[in-house]
């Protein structure tokens, strides 16, 4: 028997639950159909629905027709409602997009194809209404081609014209070959077509009237397949509800195996639960029958399960991907004075687990708690529904915009943590991607320096939050964050460590970056009488919308176009005002932009970052036994782990401090013969070009403002870099390749570059070489030039000597240790020192002979 999950989606009042009505008494699953405006529709179950004449909850319902089993799902079609459309998709096997021919593709149909086409749907299209409709199905036909798909091909006809074999064969490839072979098509190869979604079959008709509706049937019984599954139990679930009752339902279908009451399930991604079944529901409208086994195919609601979501993949299922939709607008939930905050956020939580686009925001600071929303008409079905099942009366605040906020350029951004006996550190590269990106992860650190759990704790802190920017302490979007560094202590290091490090690295890269405020916009297709057209451009070019020339069809203007949110929220009032009632206006959520007026709207909001203490930038380091806390601008110079990103503007800074060590440094070898002599070994012999005098020489680079800092205490007495010397020597190639048959000329060569490095950067430099294998060697200290070179004792290794030698000196000195040594590098983070690769090393001494010779150029 073939088993299949078809769902019906429309724009609202364009007869979706009607024509759900009419093939369920087709079916024979109803007597006689239910009406909407009569309130009697089979699976419009719920009073609100009844009352309001609209669908808001989607709903079940099992037909049986021709050796097949048709699960139906019928969606809410009002936009307000569409994130539950949305989580139905993703269980669906074929849907039914129901358009009507009185008012055609409208805005939310489009926004229904795209979702439809994400989430890889096939699809058949029923165009109803057609008994009152000013346009005839070759028109219609014209307009699904256009505003939809090339591959929409009218199925009224059970024996297909010369004209429609044409258009079906330049659909597919195998109907292509068909029809030339044939001069035909095959059923087969239309099942496969619509399968794969290069066809679209469009049946014309009226539901109320049971007009061609049997046509769609038998077109859906015809040329749909059965879907073939796996053996192994897998899951998707799409809805969580309550059964009014105080029973918590599960709502999914079995995409492989079976599922059988008693089954243990076990799911969750961060912490694993497992949890039995104790029921299986299989609903039809209002009522359900209890099964023992749920096979593959079937759509069920189970009991039993209490940490499921909605999205979630039990067994072999994946989670689903995100949703597109969400909500734009936030309101503030005003309660009786008798009820307590706490236990009112708790019950408005468990409306968030069923509608997980209803995000619930719990302030703290003011005890408030607010509602992410669609739009009004969701509104009054949330006062509704607290009222239904919790017994209070609710009133809400005036809807304000839901703003994200994204960064511009890429910003490195540090959280350390670490009051006595607690440590954590984590760099984080927050880096901008295209609009409707959202959040990503990924990460670019070494296992050697940060163990693979505690970078999966980091992600899990990251995905757990909902991080807020700092312009207006609206959620981020649109970013990837990488982790670049992290580091653990062995002894005090606990989980909640990296939690507070992670969410203090988002904030400080956030604090450093260069933030834009993005708001949500509409596509929105207004229609008006002629006479109100001049009013209607108007009103659009004052909201600085974008939009096309009026569409003319009969006595009314149809203006479509894209505007922000916060200028059309309230527009359909004044739409029904001036038209006498007789315009409308559709809005769907086309995504979030730049908003063009951020300044005055930050303003607006007042929000200060520094002052959300839950979502603070600074760090908290640990000195003389106690912990102290750094504010975000001084982060940089506290932390443990060096990393190589820098911003433009610090790349810009660096550049000219560069030039002026270079200067500095040349200035002071033409007067050293020593000193000289190794640079002209280094660097060549230095002779004044021709014409020097006729040269200019370049002016300063100006550093930008907003880089500027005031100067700080300095931190650490002295500056020292400690070098593994043969450790450096064979990480270099340059060095690599004449150790090969020099070693001693090797090893001078390197300190000929410590010593220009030296001059250049003016720290305390000490390189250490080993010669722990040579019989009764004391171990010696050289003093070449301006560098300390070392030579270790026997049994003595260059490793033991610096990780001996950094602990001393890290005390109350800056102590950075060159080399590529994985243990030493532990070894010495663990002593206080900061790590320097020897591939960073040498990019240092790059740049800094770089700057030498750009001085001497000049």
């Amino acid at each position: 028997m073939k088993k299949i999950t078809l769902g019906i989606l429309a724009h609202v009042d364009s007869g979706k639950t009607t024509l759900s009505e009419s093939l369920l008494y087709l079916t024979g699953e109803v007597r006689n159909p239910g009406r909407v405006d009569h309130k009697n529709a089979f699976l419009d179950t719920f009073n609100l629905e009844r009352e309001r004449g609209i669908t808001i909850f989607s709903k079940q319902a099992v037909m049986h027709a021709e050796n097949s089993v048709i699960t139906l799902l019928d969606t809410p079609g009002h936009v307000d409602f569409s994130a539950e459309a949305e989580r139905v998709l993703s269980v669906l096997d074929y849907a039914v997009l129901v358009i009507s021919a009185t008012d055609g593709v409208q805005s939310h149909t489009e926004t229904l194809w795209s979702l439809l086409k994400r989430y890889s749907v096939p699809v058949f299209i029923f165009v109803n209404k057609m008994d009152i409709a000013q346009k005839d199905a070759k028109e219609l036909m014209s307009e699904l081609k256009q505003k939809l798909s090339d591959n929409c091909i009218d199925f009224s006809n059970d024996n297909f014209s010369e004209e429609v074999l044409d258009e079906l064969s330049l659909c597919s490839e195998g109907l292509m070959n068909e029809f030339l072979e044939n001069a035909s098509v095959t059923d087969g190869e239309i099942k496969e077509a619509i399968f794969s979604r290069q066809l679209f079959p469009c049946f014309f008709g009226s539901a109320l009237k049971h007009d061609r509706t049997k046509s769609l049937l038998d077109g859906i019984l015809k040329y749909t397949k059965e879907i073939k599954y796996p053996q192994k139990f897998a899951a998707k679930v799409y809805k969580i509800s309550d059964d009014g009752k105080g029973a918590r339902l599960t709502h999914l279908k079995i995409t492989g195996g079976k599922l059988s009451v008693r089954d243990e399930i076990t799911g969750g991604q961060n912490e694993k639960w497992s949890e039995k079944v104790t029921g299986i529901r299989i609903y039809s409208g209002e009522k359900f029958e209890q099964a023992d086994i749920a096979e593959s195919g079937t759509v069920c609601a189970v009991t039993g399960l209490s940490k499921t979501f909605a999205g979630e993949g039990l067994g072999e299922e994946i989670n689903a991907v995100s949703p597109i939709l969400e909500p734009v607008l936030t309101y503030k939930v005003i309660f009786p004075k008798e009820i307590n905050t706490p236990d009112a956020l708790s019950k408005i939580r468990i409306l968030e687990e069923e509608e997980p686009l209803l995000k619930v925001i719990y302030k703290e600071a003011t005890a408030e708690i607010c509602v992410c929303l669609m739009g009004e008409v969701q509104l009054e079905i949330l006062k509704s529904l607290i009222k239904d099942r919790f017994g209070i009366d609710v009133s809400f605040g005036e809807g304000t915009i839901s703003y994200k906020e994204t960064i511009e350029e890429k910003m490195l951004g540090i959280g350390h943590f670490e009051p006595l006996r607690h440590y954590a550190e984590v760099h984080l590269l927050l880096e901008p991607l295209e609009r409707g990106s959202g959040l990503k992860f990924e990460s670019t650190c070494s296992l050697d320096s940060l163990d693979r759990n505690w970078q999966r704790l980091i992600f899990t802190h990251l995905k757990e939050k909902m991080h807020v920017g700092v312009l207006t302490g609206s959620p981020i979007t649109d970013m990837k964050i990488s982790l670049v560094a992290g580091r653990a202590h062995k002894k005090h290091t606990e989980g909640g460590d990296f939690r507070q490090a992670t969410y203090r690295a988002v904030r400080q890269g956030l604090m450093r970056a260069k933030c834009v405020l993005l708001e949500p916009r509409y596509d929105f297709k207004l229609s008006v009488p002629q006479e109100n057209v001049g009013r209607a451009l108007n009103d659009l070019s004052l909201m600085s919308a974008r939009f096309s020339s009026p569409e003319i069809t009969g006595d009314m203007a149809v203006i479509s176009g894209n505007a922000s949110v916060r200028e059309m929220q309230s527009y359909q009032s004044e739409v029904i005002s001036y038209t006498s009632g007789r315009g409308k206006l559709f809005c769907v959520l086309s995504g979030y932009e730049k908003c063009e007026n951020s300044e005055k709207i930050i303003e607006e909001i007042g929000y200060n970052p520094e002052s959300d203490l839950e979502n603070t930038p600074d760090s908290v380091f640990c000195a003389h036994g106690a912990g102290f806390t750094v504010k975000w601008d001084e982060v940089m110079d506290y932390a443990n782990i060096e990393t190589d990103f820098k911003t433009e503007d610090e790349i810009l800074a660096l550049a000219q401090e560069n030039a002026k060590k270079a200067e500095e440094y040349v200035k002071r070898a033409a007067s050293d013969k020593e000193l000289m002599a190794i640079f002209e070994r280094t660097y060549g012999e230095i002779k004044r070009p021709e014409f020097a005098a006729m040269k200019k020489v370049k002016t300063e680079v100006e550093i930008p403002e907003r880089y500027k800092k005031t100067p700080k205490v300095k931190k650490y007495d002295k500056d020292y870099l400690l070098v593994d010397g043969y450790n450096i020597i064979f990480a270099w190639s340059e060095l690599k390749d004449i150790a090969r048959s020099d070693l001693e000329g090797a090893r001078g060569r390197l300190i000929d570059i410590l010593c220009n490095y030296q001059g250049f950067a003016g720290c305390e430099l000490i390189a250490v070489f080993d010669a722990y294998k040579v019989k009764n060697n004391p171990g010696t200290v050289e003093k070449i030039n301006n560098i300390n070179v070392v030579y270790t004792k026997e049994a003595e290794t260059a490793d033991m000597y610096i990780e001996k030698v950094s602990r001393v000196l890290s005390a109350n000195n800056r102590v950075r240790v060159a080399t590529s040594d994985s243990l030493e590098q532990l070894i010495i983070l663990g002593g206080g020192a900061l790590r320097l690769s020897a591939e960073n090393f040498k990019k240092e001494v790059d740049a800094a002979e770089a700057a030498i010779r750009q001085a001497i150029s000049n």
